[in-house]
């Protein structure tokens, strides 16, 4: 990295940088949701805790003064002790075509995938999908990742590139496409590939659906009419055991995240935020309906 002595660092302070990037985490962990800390823990798991403390304090400081992130790499500029800000650049190795292709397929399989990833949230498990396209997401050594810095300091990383690691941390918390995107694939790509493949699976599981339902009708001895005339309007021993349970979604107004905020506006207020309250307030009421009805059959039931 850059010309220099071997394992040589500045160690005086660095110049104050005027609006320069800071961290918005003072003190403690960088990193609020778990892709972040899986990021930083990944890094700090890599034997090279006490550089990445030093970028911590670059990072806390303001001292990176931009990050650009395009496919496959990250370019910042970050100021040290000299008057020229040095030059940083992280690159992950890429994920080939073939097993991107194999990672959303698995992605595609399970809905709640899509619909997280839809709404701009990482699955938890979201991992799975690439140890079954026998690849890693993050990456799992310090080779995987490929960093140059143009201070005269030859370890890897210096306190440059880890500064940028740490403000990485935090654009990941913003933009959990963030990772996708230094793997080689843009949040576009991803979401039309998964709604084209959703789209697909789909399709298949409604033929699917109706195929298995004509057979249990085919198979089902239907009585005549005139068999069942005496019992037509009974709700029948069925219904007795019936029950409605209700529960709050996985992604709460997954739609209205998926379409964004609509063209309309109403007193300043975007239309798609009225919706989200007026389904809140609906879902509220009918989840409130449905238990007073329960303890109602159930009343009774006990009073029979």
């Amino acid at each position: 990295m850059g010309d220099g002595y071997w394992g040589y660092y500045e160690s005086a302070k660095p110049r104050e940088v005027k609006d320069g990037i800071k961290a918005r985490s003072r003190r403690g962990a960088i990193g609020e949701t778990w892709w972040s800390k899986r990021w930083i823990g990944l890094l700090e798991s890599f034997g090279i805790g006490e550089r990445l403390g030093r970028g911590r304090s670059y990072a806390r400081k303001g001292q990176v003064i931009s990050i650009d992130a395009k496919k496959g790499i990250v370019t910042a500029k970050v100021q040290g002790t000299r008057a020229k800000p040095y030059d940083v650049s992280i690159q992950l190795n890429q994920i080939s075509k073939d097993d991107w292709d194999k990672a959303t397929d698995a992605m595609a399989s399970k809905a709640i995938f899509a619909a997280k990833l839809f709404s701009g949230e990482m699955p938890l498990d979201i991992e799975d999908a690439f140890n079954e396209a026998g690849v890693s997401l993050f990456p799992t050594s310090i080779e995987d990742i490929n960093t140059d810095c143009s201070c005269p300091d030859w370890s890897n990383p210096c306190k440059h590139i880890a500064a940028v690691y740490y403000l990485l941390a935090e654009s990941f918390d913003d933009d959990p496409f963030l990772i996708f995107k230094l793997r080689g694939r843009t949040r576009e790509e991803i979401i039309d590939v998964l709604r084209e493949k959703r789209a697909v699976a789909a399709s298949a599981e409604e033929e699917s659906e109706v195929i298995d339902k004509n057979l249990s009708i085919r198979s089902e001895k239907v009585k005549p009419l005139e068999g069942c005339l005496d019992s037509f309007w009974r709700t029948g021993d069925a219904l007795d055991s019936f029950s409605v349970n209700p529960l709050c979604p996985d992604v709460e107004n997954a739609i209205l995240k998926r379409l964004g905020d609509a063209p309309f506006y109403i007193h300043k207020i975007n239309l798609a935020s009225l919706l989200a309250t007026a389904y809140k307030v609906a879902s509220g009421t009918a989840l409130q309906k449905a238990v007073e009805e329960a303890k109602a059959s159930t009343q009774m039931k006990e009073e029979k």
